[in-house]
């Protein structure tokens, strides 16, 4: 596995699939608020991808879901539930909701992802502690693509990694 942390923006990385930091999906999505990431992902991809995740009714903790890229140019949108129903984030919803990602990862054989800091923004956890739980997490994956981490960015002229 290629592991790397990078500062861009996550919507231009030249990956299979991207990994946004969703919530329990108890709230219909569309009477959120997005913010961050997803408020980026909802602008540029439409709302088909929510839509998508709505169909999935009620998430656990440290869930993960596939949706559609909508717009976007990725082959999927992986939802990452890492925030509880007070919109919080722990160590047990940060590294579940990256093992269950990978888990997705994998079974659609994406060769590359890139990740959010779940967890960082929204959810009020250190992005120092949140990454440090990411990429311990992602460390113990057995995977031979790329996986990037990408701290959010409002830096609009970021460049990607390539795939």
């Amino acid at each position: 596995m290629q592991l790397h942390v990078i500062e861009s923006d996550l919507l231009v990385q030249l990956v299979g699939a991207i990994v946004n930091p969703w919530n329990r999906n108890i709230i219909p999505w569309w009477r959120l608020l997005t913010q961050g990431i997803s408020r980026a992902i909802e602008r540029q991809a439409g709302t088909q991808p929510f839509r998508g995740v709505a169909r999935h009714g009620i998430i656990p903790l440290g869930e993960a879901v596939l949706t559609s890229p909508g717009r976007l140019p990725f082959r999927g949108i992986i939802h990452g539930v890492g925030i509880n129903m007070l919109w919080r984030s722990f160590a047990f919803s940060a590294r579940q909701s990256v093992r269950n990602a990978m888990r997705i990862v994998i079974e659609q054989q994406f060769r590359s992802v890139a990740f959010p800091l779940i967890g960082a923004g929204s959810g009020g956890g250190s992005p120092e502690r949140i990454q440090g739980f990411i990429t311990a997490e992602l460390s113990a994956v057995p995977f031979a693509g790329k996986i990037y981490v990408v701290p959010y960015s409002n830096n609009r002229s970021a460049q990607p990694c390539a795939a």
